[in-house]
């Protein structure tokens, strides 16, 4: 990829939405903290930068500063929400609290023209964006000029044509700014310049030709979950490096129907990679009896699939690499602002939380891209649809969709209803238009009448959402006769359920997942 863009994040919840639509415009783009920038912009060496928003206020005193080397390379320069207001402050012009602050669905009236905005609004118009701001600009530095204004920004959008700097109050990385992918585009190719040379195709080859460069002729291990992350891993580096991997596939006993079969037909049946099977169903329903907090169940679950992971892994001998399926996203936010404005930055499990007992060195192929990005990078491989299309797994399995103690009785009440559920789903073609779908076994039983005989038995939620990203969800609006239809079919064909209902609950307040 010839063309970079910076993304400088001050910690706006929605900073990752702006690389995903700078890599939709066929740009490569990566995101660093803003007080890491100035270790990384010579060696980035990007054709365009881009300050996102954040939750800090530029009037405070020590508020977050783009590197002000930023604004001497000579490159365009776009600033978003708090991204505006430092830009201006820095250069030399004024922002204050505004009296009227604007968050949601806003409408910016258009008063000139400007490169930044070429081909989609023109001065004269009104457009809807989305707000979300406390301060605002008052006064501009020198050689800006206000292209924009909305009820509650006089400047909501301003722009220096002839160095290529442009600010805006409003959102444009998200949905609900109609046409914020375009202006995003606009920036990228019009303004930068960029070449739109970042495809699947592409990454396939350099790929494959940086994972043979770092292995060698050593040997790599790879824990394979059957999700689409491990998948496309696995395929990936067999292309590079054939028979010097190995496959190691876990069966903890709370996979999905048939998931196991699946995963071994697929990886040694169809690609003939070196697979070894653990089936340790047993010895992880024996760690979890009894066990009914979440938390608990997870540190079990995760601890006990690194021993066995490990015991199979020793057992392949010379192997100096591990590959992960480590994404953009777990990257981002496993890096911690040292005094920056992130209030929260979770650690993931696969983000350098290598055991070092294994002594082995990582190799991570997809840690530059998104999740969607992993499944077109999946379909550029050859991957089938039932693998790169399939909804989210949580790592620790159904065990999490068990509230309070797990069993193999409760496991397998619930593969059979979840199967059925899904089946329905795809039977209905909605199967691509939903996020996440499965079925949640309650430690809650009901009373029932079944062949005029009284039941009690478990009750079962089903949950499907739409999102993006997983950040936020809303429940899946089912009509009321495929909800009847699956209940039906549940109660019918999977013995200990006798009550069906639906969750509706969007994230948030809620989470995706119910543990």
């Amino acid at each position: 990829m010839s063309d970079h863009i910076l993304i400088l994040d001050f910690g706006s919840q929605v900073t990752q939405l702006i690389a995903r639509r700078v890599r939709e415009a066929g740009v490569y783009c990566e995101i660093v903290p803003f007080n890491a920038a100035q270790d990384i912009l010579d060696q980035f060496d990007p054709k365009g930068i881009i300050l996102s928003g954040g939750p800090a206020s530029v009037t405070w005193e020590d508020a977050p500063r783009a590197p002000d080397r930023v604004f001497d390379m000579g490159v365009p320069v776009l600033g978003i929400c708090y991204g505006q207001q430092t830009m201006v402050q820095q250069l030399g012009g004024a922002v204050q609290p505004s009296d009227h602050q604007e968050f949601g669905r806003a409408f910016i009236d258009l008063v000139a023209d400007c490169r930044l905005f070429e081909g989609m609004w023109q001065a004269g118009s009104r457009e809807q964006v989305w707000m979300s701001h406390g301060d605002r600009v008052e006064a501009l530095p020198d050689n800006f000029s206000v292209v924009a204004t909305s009820e509650g920004a006089p400047f909501a959008a301003i722009a220096d044509d002839e160095r290529g700097f442009y600010g805006v109050q409003f959102h444009p990385e998200v949905v609900h700014t109609p046409h914020g992918a375009q202006l995003i585009r606009n920036f990228v190719h019009d303004v930068c310049g960029c070449q739109a040379d970042w495809s699947m195709a592409a990454f396939r080859d350099a790929k494959i030709a940086e994972i043979r460069a770092q292995v060698g002729d050593g040997k790599v291990i790879c824990g394979l979950s059957g999700g689409v992350d491990s998948s496309v891993v696995a395929v990936l580096l067999h292309e590079a490096i054939g028979d010097q991997l190995t496959c190691v596939f876990v069966d903890t006993g709370l996979l999905r129907m048939n998931e196991a079969q699946q995963v071994v037909e697929l990886f040694r049946g169809h690609y003939n990679i070196p697979l070894i099977h653990r089936d340790a169903s047993e010895l992880f329903m024996g760690k979890l009896a009894g066990v009914t907090d979440p938390e608990q169940k997870r540190k079990i679950i995760g601890g006990l699939f690194i021993d066995v992971f490990q015991e199979e892994a020793g057992k392949i001998g010379d192997a100096q690499f591990l590959a992960q399926g480590t994404l953009y996203p777990d990257v981002i936010e496993s890096v911690s602002f040292s005094g920056g404005p992130s209030v929260t930055i979770k650690s993931h499990h696969n983000v350098g939380g290598l055991p070092e007992k294994m002594n082995l060195k990582l190799v991570e192929p997809l840690r530059e891209l998104f999740k969607d990005e992993v499944r077109n990078l999946g379909r550029e491989l050859g991957l089938p649809d039932a693998f790169v299309d399939r909804h989210p797994f949580p790592g620790p399995g159904l065990a999490i969709r068990i509230p309070g103690a797990v069993s193999t009785e409760a496991a397998d009440i619930l593969r059979k209803a979840d199967a059925i559920y899904l089946e329905e789903i795809r039977n209905a073609g909605l199967y691509d238009s939903i996020w996440q779908a499965f079925a949640v076994l309650l430690p809650v039983k009901t009373v029932g009448v079944m062949g005029d005989a009284r039941t009690y038995d478990h009750v079962l939620a089903l949950r499907a959402v739409t999102s993006v990203d997983g950040m936020t969800a809303d429940s899946y609006p089912f009509d009321h006769g495929f909800l009847s239809r699956v209940a039906t079919r549940i109660i019918n064909e999977v013995r200990g359920i006798n009550r069906v209902v639906y969750d509706v609950t969007s994230k948030p307040p809620g989470t995706i997942e119910w543990e």
